[in-house]
């Protein structure tokens, strides 16, 4: 029944997904010509609001559970486990205040979706060819610098794919160590995310409804005389401990 009901809402859902990604994507345009950085990261933040009530279309819950005792003007490394792509538009939505900026594939930024083609490009994400190493640092180098410099802050998915049944795969460390190098003095904030993987349980369609999903901010690490690998380790633990409870 559930499945069944799936084929309806999902149609209605990516007509909804759609149609914002179409409207905002003149809108984002617009506010980069004539406001720059500031004016496009707001015309972003509200297109990800409007790509989290989407997913109403579904009756599916979107519970966030923020963290408020998070300072804002300095630079933060979220660390988060990966269950799905619907994963992205609740972390930068929530989260607006941080300047959070993704690492990407270039494969993306380069294949003209609208609105979210056009934030990788213009938005400050870092998009790597992962076939390109040296690019790939640079990248990431370029992000690490407007960290440090403009108080930026970056998300992160260590796992590098996305789970498809919920249990976490192992972090690797590689961009949050290029990240750390640059920033030393860097927050590194774990999120938790649960269920997100059971909306694309059938696939990408039908979607699955009726889905309780929720995005939890956890408090910051204690870094203090860790290294790279070490901190990943203990995100990763401190995430397991919350996903697979």
């Amino acid at each position: 029944m559930r499945k069944a009901l799936g084929y309806i809402l999902t149609s209605l859902f990516y007509i909804c997904f759609a149609v914002s990604l179409l409207i905002f994507h003149p809108i984002q345009w617009l506010c980069f010509k004539l406001g720059g950085y500031a004016a496009h990261k707001k015309s972003v933040d509200l297109l990800n609001g409007f790509l989290v009530a989407c997913n109403y279309t579904l009756f599916n819950r979107t519970r966030f559970i923020d963290n408020k005792s998070i300072p804002t003007g300095r630079p933060i490394i979220f660390v988060a486990n990966h269950q799905s792509t619907f994963d992205i538009p609740p972390m930068i939505y929530f989260l607006r205040r941080f300047h959070g900026k993704f690492i990407s594939k270039i494969e993306l930024a380069k294949a003209g979706i609208p609105s979210i083609s056009y934030n990788l490009v213009h938005g400050g994400a870092a998009n790597i060819d992962r076939k390109d190493p040296k690019q790939s640092i640079a990248e990431i180098l370029k992000l690490a610098n407007n960290m440090k410099t403009k108080n930026w802050s970056a998300f992160i998915f260590p796992e590098g794919t996305r789970t498809k049944t919920g249990k976490m795969k192992a972090f690797s460390v590689g961009g949050i160590a290029t990240l750390l190098k640059k920033n030393p003095n860097a927050l590194v904030v774990p999120i938790a995310i649960k269920g997100s993987y059971l909306m694309v349980k059938y696939g990408m369609f039908p979607l699955r409804p009726f889905t309780s999903m929720s995005w939890e901010v956890l408090n910051p690490l204690d870094t203090t005389g860790l290294n790279a690998e070490e901190i990943v380790k203990k995100a990763e633990e401190v995430i397991k401990e919350k996903v697979e409870a």
